[in-house]
């Protein structure tokens, strides 16, 4: 599979080395007619998943050393955003066997988990669900290794949701800063881990309450216009932010729903075949990525920040939100959960993000531009979720969130192309 490439200047294409280790390097070619986000006019430019996945993980290595990706003297936590771009670097692993990856997954981990299991600067009473997704790392290094204090480290974050704050209907509060509230964040941080440790660690009796998560969000934050689903819903209605009959949220939010489908695709893998919430997860995800694949922009295959309102001002396209929605479906297709003609809106929104986002770096490296570096609800400052408010949050470059949702997006694509090396 050949993917085309266009940037919006059109001067930029991939040329490969010759000999030893596949590489890639961004060269200037004469300009070519109009700069328009017309996909289909760079069909002569190739740009290959795998090729850029290793350029982007090269990158990351050099970049993040430990996967430490704040600036010098700042503190460094146990947090989501590692957790993202983890993944990705997970996935390269995975299709390389690559021991400088593996190394760079184990270093970012070690550098919080001590021998006797605890996570330095992981506050359990804080309650966020946010923290529990660097526990996918652990039980990938415990799969590996069988080395105790992974199990141990895992175990903490496994009591965590055994104690986490609940609406009235069951469902996990964000955090404990945000009582009787589900956000679509919370699906992807806390139930592919979850439905990992029940599997390995044989709760069987928890795939119900996985299941009951993505049901509950999917009642209450469902919005029957798009059949998207609002970035959030507060079951007591107190919040500003929701809907004093419905309890949602005002908006969909792209990365929400992109944390969403990534959340159905990373946890129905641990599901056993006969598990009666497997078909209700698969029909979720079908119907949902049915939906996202509707607001796909038809002409650069990306998805705006605010799904459905792509033509109002201000709004624009958003690259995390974009490649999450490519890895999801690119890895739907693949493992059989969606229909194989959901690949070419993956293959679409891969060639629109390489297209618009992915651009030459200083030092002869690469970037990824295009990202709201956050957004949320409630607070201090008080986030109100208004239109107004998702196109206000800043929009940066090389975000590791990006960074780790291209890694997924490349990496999946590239399990297209061949067989990937034995990596465990």
């Amino acid at each position: 599979m050949m993917l085309p490439l266009l940037r919006s200047s059109a001067i930029f294409v991939l040329a490969y080395a010759l000999g030893g280790k596949t590489s890639l390097r961004l060269v200037p070619v004469p300009e070519r007619g109009s700069a328009t986000s017309n996909i289909a006019a760079a069909d002569a430019v190739p740009a290959n998943p795998r090729s850029l996945m290793l350029e982007f993980s090269g990158a990351t290595l050099a970049r993040w050393p430990n996967g430490r990706f704040v600036a010098a003297g700042t503190p460094w936590k146990w947090n989501y955003e590692l957790g993202v771009l983890l993944e990705g670097m997970d996935l390269v692993w995975e299709e390389t066997g690559d021991p400088n990856v593996y190394r760079y997954i184990r270093g970012s981990i070690d550098s919080f988990v001590s021998p006797t299991g605890s996570i330095a600067t992981y506050r359990p009473s804080e309650n966020q669900l946010d923290s529990i997704l660097l526990g996918r790392q652990l039980m990938l290094l415990y799969r590996r290794t069988h080395a105790p204090r992974y199990a141990k480290a895992a175990a903490l974050l496994y009591q965590q949701l055994m104690r986490q704050p609940r609406t009235r209907s069951g469902g996990f509060w964000h955090k404990q800063i945000y009582p009787d509230q589900m956000w679509l964040d919370g699906l992807y941080m806390a139930e592919p881990f979850y439905a990992e440790y029940a599997s390995i660690f044989h709760h069987p009796e928890a795939f119900s309450d996985v299941t009951h998560q993505f049901v509950l969000i999917q009642q209450h934050a469902y919005d029957p216009v798009t059949g998207l689903l609002f970035h959030g819903w507060d079951e007591s209605r107190k919040q500003r932010w929701a809907n004093p009959t419905t309890g949602t949220s005002a908006q969909i939010w792209a990365r929400g729903m992109g944390w969403y489908l990534m959340a159905l695709v990373d946890t129905l893998p641990y599901y056993p075949a006969n598990a009666p919430g497997r078909k209700v997860l698969l029909e979720i995800l079908r119907r949902e990525a049915s939906a996202v694949i509707h607001y796909q922009s038809a002409d650069s295959g990306l998805w705006f920040e605010v799904m459905d309102k792509a033509g109002d001002p201000g709004n624009y396209p958003e690259s995390s939100a974009s490649c999450m929605f490519v890895y999801a479906l690119a890895k739907g297709v693949r493992l059989g959960y969606l229909p194989q003609s959901d690949l070419r809106a993956s293959e679409r929104g891969f060639q629109g993000i390489v297209s618009h986002f992915v651009h030459p770096g200083a030092n002869h490296s690469i970037d990824l531009t295009g990202t709201v570096k956050g957004a949320g609800l409630g607070g201090d400052p008080y986030r109100d979720g208004s239109y107004r408010y998702y196109l206000s949050e800043k929009v940066v470059t090389n975000d590791p969130k990006g960074i780790g949702a291209f890694l997924l997006a490349s990496g999946e694509l590239a399990k297209m192309t061949g067989p990937a090396a034995s990596a465990h």
